[in-house]
């Protein structure tokens, strides 16, 4: 009897725990629905955020360490800012994006709302506005978009800041094509305001794509937002300053180890970090510098350490640090993202991030951990022994890869866009789009179109990596211009030298004259196919994409141009260890003239060049898409309105891509342009105005670049033995130096 009592009482007890167990997770549970079912102007006292003090250093305040909110501010209200910003917060590319518009016939194409009378445009914005409408995916016929840009200002959404746009929301939702945000991209710099700089806007995104500076991890959507930097209105629209690294030095040590010059918040988010970047200078191999001096009102908040900072402040110059520090610290300001970050990867100068839960720059597609390294705001004493840590090798290759990435994607507004823009359309074109490869190795994800090809061994830039060589066989492309009307003009006796090559697969001859293309009967025969393609009398059309193209070495050659076989056999021998650049014989240079300040162009037979021809020249087929898809339009018809200027044209592009100058083989001393007979059409060159129209090409070329992409170089390959005073049987191409 005892004992059965003594079940009932275990049985009892266990039966009471249930109940409470029950009850109480239901209590909290109906606490969670009265919060949000609550009466107009009942206050309920908000819940904390508990986090761990034990694993946090002395010097942070828990209330500082809540994510997304600031002093006071309550779970539901951080919830309600939330989904203001994000009413699409599950949005992905498959949810919240209409592929059906990108389908059609004109593809990719962006389009962007005229201006309203009366609104205000700030620089950025603008510049952001023009990268778009000159860009290749840039349509006028909303019709025809795929993806929609706004004409409104939502850069910067800080309510006391005089470029914001009052009455967004309202704006917005009166546009028949808004469709709750659906195929458009927001971009923004600044979000929320004092004190607390949350991450609203002031109006619903919905469904609409966010192109976004300091990006929170939490609120980041991935694969449908773009995490994009922040840059000052000092941002040059096009090309951009060179990074500074010149020259790699062994061991790649500078003179300082770590650096920070900056700002200090005395209050606010933000200030908790900065305020405690003063313990980790040592004024000799780290330098971390801050001064409360800004703002109307430092005075009023100044502590006691700002009077010794802001003298210790002045003693250093910033360029100087940025120039000669191997690391420098990125930590958060009033928000995620820096300005530091972008002039750290420009100067070489490694980042160290300290903005914990930032969503870094277009990380969908770049790798950071190879530029960066990010620590932790709450581990900051910590930071000097972790970069003292890293080697030699590991500096070197952290730095080179700033320098890569700084040049590919954020030197100029444009490239921040574009690089926006190309992100989006992968995502839309996923069968056909780059590999974390293709976007974090030379050149870039801008200069690869996948719309080529979706393999590395299909372009110039990663034979090497592949540990592969180009084919061994080339195709030749002729420009003709002038009607066939006698078996002894030059372009018979090209054709016999170059069919004799036994690299030749192919010949095509771009037929540009005003008159139709002889028969074939009236072509010499041959031992490689010939193939007579229509021109359309469009000069660029020399460079287009031509199907019967199928060697990756193209020889293109003007018809009066003269060679011999073993001059064609040398050259793409030589193009053969050199893929990816212009390998050929006639060079011309560039030179800046500080008079009139602009570019000039030269014919001068000097040692230095910047540009081969393309009369006589190897490159890889790639080059004729670049130049055909990544070009805009408006420099192609230039080209084709002057007939002149393609060869130029063609040198920056190839120039741009690989940063490297053109090639010159050696030639024939007597090699000379030979006198057009009377019967043909007079030469190109021999036209006065041909060489003023090249100058003006010149600079046209550079200004849409942004900067000047040609190099010069005074390097030159000669064969084996060339000139040498050994026997004649001795030399491979001993006709070179046939007088």
């Amino acid at each position: 009897m005892q004992a059965r009592k003594k079940y009932v009482l275990l049985a009892l007890c266990a039966c009471c725990w249930l109940l409470l167990f029950y009850w109480g997770g239901l209590q909290e549970r109906l606490l969670g629905l009265l919060t949000l079912t609550r009466r107009p102007g009942e206050v309920l006292r908000p819940w904390p955020d508990w986090l761990d003090r034990a694993l946090l250093p002395p010097y942070a305040e828990l209330g500082e360490l809540q994510l997304g909110g600031g002093p006071g501010e309550s779970p539901r209200q951080r919830r309600q800012t939330w989904a203001g910003v994000y009413k699409g917060s599950r949005c992905r590319m498959e949810t919240c994006f209409d592929f059906s518009r990108c389908r059609g016939r004109e593809g990719f194409r962006v389009y962007v709302y005229p201006p309203e009378k009366g609104d205000r445009v700030s620089e950025s914005y603008r510049k952001i506005l023009t990268s778009v409408t000159e860009s290749r995916y840039y349509t006028a016929d909303p019709r025809e978009a795929c993806l929609f840009v706004l004409g409104i200002d939502t850069l910067d959404r800080d309510q006391l800041s005089a470029q914001f746009v009052p009455d967004v929301d309202d704006r917005i939702r009166g546009y028949p094509l808004w469709n709750d945000g659906r195929n458009h991209v927001i971009f923004n710099l600044y979000s929320g305001t004092w004190p607390n700089y949350t991450e609203d806007l002031g109006f619903r995104v919905g469904q609409a794509i966010l192109a976004k500076a300091s990006l929170n991890v939490e609120h980041f959507r991935p694969g449908f937002d773009v995490s994009i930097p922040l840059f000052s209105k000092e941002h040059p629209q096009k090309g951009g300053e060179r990074g500074w690294l010149l020259r790699n030095t062994v061991p790649p040590r500078r003179k300082h180890l770590l650096m920070f010059k900056g700002k200090r918040y005395l209050t606010g988010i933000g200030s908790d970090t900065r305020n405690a970047l003063h313990h980790i200078h040592n004024g000799k191999d780290i330098v971390s510098l801050t001064t409360c001096r800004h703002g109307k009102d430092w005075e009023k908040h100044k502590d006691a350490r700002c009077d010794h900072d802001n003298q210790e402040y002045e003693r250093f110059d910033y360029q100087e640090l940025l120039h000669n520090s191997t690391f420098c610290l990125v930590p958060r300001g009033r928000r995620l993202g820096s300005f530091r970050f972008l002039e750290s990867l420009q100067a070489a100068c490694i980042p160290v991030l300290l903005s914990n839960g930032w969503e870094l720059p277009f990380s969908e597609v770049i790798q950071w951990n190879q530029a960066v390294i990010e620590g932790d705001e709450r581990l900051l004493l910590q930071v000097p022994s972790t970069v003292r840590a890293v080697g030699f090798d590991r500096v070197l290759a952290l730095r080179q890869r700033t320098q890569m990435l700084w040049e590919a994607y954020f030197s100029s507004v444009d490239k921040i866009v574009l690089t926006t823009l190309e992100i989006i359309k992968d995502r839309v074109y996923s069968h056909i789009s780059r590999n974390k490869f293709m976007w974090n190795s030379l050149p870039g994800g801008l200069l690869i179109l996948p719309e080529y090809s979706t393999h590395l061994a299909h372009y110039p830039f990663y034979y090497l990596n592949l540990g592969i060589s180009p084919g061994q066989e080339f195709t030749a492309v002729i420009h003709a211009t002038s009607p066939l009307v006698s078996q002894s003009q030059p372009i018979m006796k090209l054709l016999q030298v170059v069919s004799k090559s036994k690299y030749c697969s192919q010949i095509i001859i771009v037929w540009n004259s005003e008159k139709p293309p002889p028969p074939r009967s009236k072509w010499p025969p041959m031992p490689v196919p010939l193939t007579v393609t229509d021109g359309r009398r469009k000069t660029s059309s020399r460079f287009l994409p031509h199907v019967a193209i199928e060697t990756e070495a193209v020889l293109s050659l003007e018809e009066d141009t003269v060679l011999l076989t073993n001059e064609v056999n040398f050259a793409f021998n030589v193009w053969r260890s050199f893929p990816e650049r212009i390998v050929g014989y006639p060079p011309r240079s560039h030179f800046w003239d500080p008079v009139k300040k602009v570019w000039g162009y030269t014919s001068k037979w000097t040692n230095e060049y910047s540009i081969v021809l393309t009369g006589a020249a190897f490159y890889h087929r790639y080059y004729h898409h670049l130049f055909s898809q990544y070009l805009p339009s408006s420099l192609r018809t230039m080209v084709d309105r002057m007939s002149n200027c393609e060869d130029i044209l063609m040198n920056f592009l190839v120039s741009s891509a690989t940063h490297l100058p053109p090639i010159k083989v050696a030639q024939r001393k007597q090699y000379k342009d030979v006198p057009v007979p009377q019967s043909t059409k007079t030469a190109p060159w021999a036209n006065p105005e041909h060489f003023s129209q090249r100058q003006e090409c010149v600079n046209a070329f550079a200004s849409w670049f942004g900067y000047m992409p040609l190099v010069h170089s005074q390097f030159r390959l000669d064969p084996v033995l060339f000139k040498d005073h050994v026997s004649v049987l001795r030399k491979r191409y001993k006709d070179l130096e046939r007088a």
